[in-house]
């Protein structure tokens, strides 16, 4: 029988705007071995402090997987700080697991355009495979440059060769292009994903098309695999940015 996957964690507006067209909303992606309850703390800080009080906050959840024990977006493979001898000695890629979450995170977004919130006030944004798989959905799926804002925080891109292709069989131009920001950010002492998977992720997004100055890129000094104070700052003055209030 497979797994039962819990609903998204809905934290509404603490401040609700009078039109559903001045809403904003952002998804925000739980990292491997974690649950949405991981991240709500960071979306009740920022309502605490009234920060984005006009908007909502979706944090999903990602399926048990029996064969790691562990909550997981997909299967994860080696991240070497060192690319390999021979390409072909890189770890093959889960796919079918990540285009399956990129499926499901789409019907998220299906709900909120549902609901009346614009799509380019919508934000997809997550932590270590959460981050992989917010710039994923907002490359292949049918929101991709859509989008308000992209957000990745320790991570980094996945199926980037493919990433033409499965553009390709979803009817997408070769270029990327966006009307909407990519915030990406790392802490310098991440020991899991390493710097240069970050440097290829923003490179392989000026290849798509997008222009650099869409892409705010941050490194914090000595922050490990977390997400920590001058981060969320960052990640607040970017929100706020890309999906303002409006009066």
């Amino acid at each position: 029988m497979a797994p039962e996957r819990k609903p998204p964690i809905v934290l509404p507006p603490t401040t609700p705007p009078s039109d559903i067209s001045k809403s904003a909303a952002f998804i925000f992606i739980h990292g491997l071995g974690d649950e949405a309850e991981g991240l709500e703390s960071v979306a009740r800080q920022f309502q605490s402090a009234n920060k984005l009080p006009h908007m909502s906050w979706t944090i999903p959840n990602a399926l048990e997987n029996h064969d790691l024990a562990t909550t997981a977006w997909y299967l994860p493979t080696r991240l070497s700080p060192y690319p390999p001898s021979r390409p072909e000695l890189e770890d093959d890629e889960d796919e079918e697991g990540m285009m399956a979450t990129v499926s499901y995170t789409t019907t998220l977004i299906d709900d909120l355009v549902g609901q009346g919130v614009p799509t380019e006030r919508i934000v997809l944004g997550g932590f270590s495979q959460g981050h992989a798989m917010a710039l994923l959905t907002g490359l292949v799926s049918k929101y991709a440059g859509k989008l308000g804002g992209l957000v990745g925080l320790s991570g980094y891109l996945p199926l980037a060769d493919q990433i033409p292709k499965l553009r390709e069989q979803a009817g997408l131009p070769k270029e990327v292009g966006s009307n909407g920001e990519i915030f990406l950010a790392r802490g310098t002492g991440d020991r899991l994903v390493p710097k240069r998977l970050h440097r290829m992720c923003y490179e392989a997004l000026y290849g798509f098309g997008i222009e650099q100055d869409r892409v705010t890129i941050k490194e914090y000094e000595g922050m490990g695999h977390v997400m920590a104070g001058a981060e969320l700052r960052d990640l607040c003055a970017f929100l706020e940015k890309v999906v303002p209030e409006i009066d």
